[in-house]
């Protein structure tokens, strides 16, 4: 933490995973400070020798509170969640709180590691596009299924969740790979009413301290 007190949050402006952390952190009020790393510049920022100190796995979000450092971004939501419990991005009932973590797994686990930059550069220029479309199409089609059954206004019912936190930064990976989103009403109807949040809004990609002017909005 700063030496106001405030939370340091390691980030980069189009991580999908830094963008669930600061949709989490705006939802609970929480007020910290955002150190860019530039996952493009100078070879990726993220294999400096001082990022590695933070997080050995050379990826962000980061995240500096209450004296420790987490990376991994469903264990910075997590403990967000223990630690400073209102609003809730986890339900009471226990079958719905599994649903939201079953829904966080799928898209952190199931689709965003399968497309995320690491794996891009590995496929050749030639073949990244086609590959992102193929794993994000993939993953949305059994999204899709899963959410028919457990959305109410957002992934499990009427309330925000973690698995909303996960959702929306996906679909702004589907969209920004040209991924057709006709098969997915689903997941077209929930994204359209989160993003008509406040926090979803300030901690989008457009709007952080690190965005690039031609990309600001």
């Amino acid at each position: 933490m700063t030496e106001s007190g405030k939370p340091i949050l390691y980030s980069y402006f189009r991580s999908s995973c830094s963008w669930r952390v600061r949709i989490a952190l705006a939802l609970k009020s929480i007020d910290y400070e955002t150190v860019p790393i530039n996952l493009v510049k100078d070879g990726g920022q993220q294999f400096s020798k001082e990022f590695q100190a933070l997080n050995p796995m050379k990826q962000v979000p980061a995240l500096k509170i209450d004296g420790i450092t987490i990376s991994q971004s469903l264990a910075i939501l997590e403990y967000l969640e223990e630690t400073r419990p209102t609003p809730r991005l986890l339900p009471q009932d226990p079958k719905k709180r599994c649903l939201v973590r079953m829904i966080s797994d799928l898209i952190a686990s199931g689709i965003q590691p399968l497309q995320n930059l690491s794996v891009l550069q590995q496929m050749g220029q030639e073949n990244q596009l086609t590959w992102a479309q193929k794993v994000i199409s993939s993953g949305f089609n059994a999204l899709e299924q899963v959410l028919q059954n457990t959305a109410g206004k957002y992934c499990v019912g009427d309330e925000v969740s973690m698995a909303d936190l996960c959702l929306v930064p996906q679909v702004a990976n589907a969209e920004r790979y040209k991924v057709d989103l006709t098969p997915y009403p689903t997941i077209r109807h929930i994204n359209k009413s989160l993003l008509a949040l406040e926090a979803f809004q300030v901690s989008h990609p457009c709007r952080q301290p690190d965005t690039p002017p031609e990309l600001r909005a």
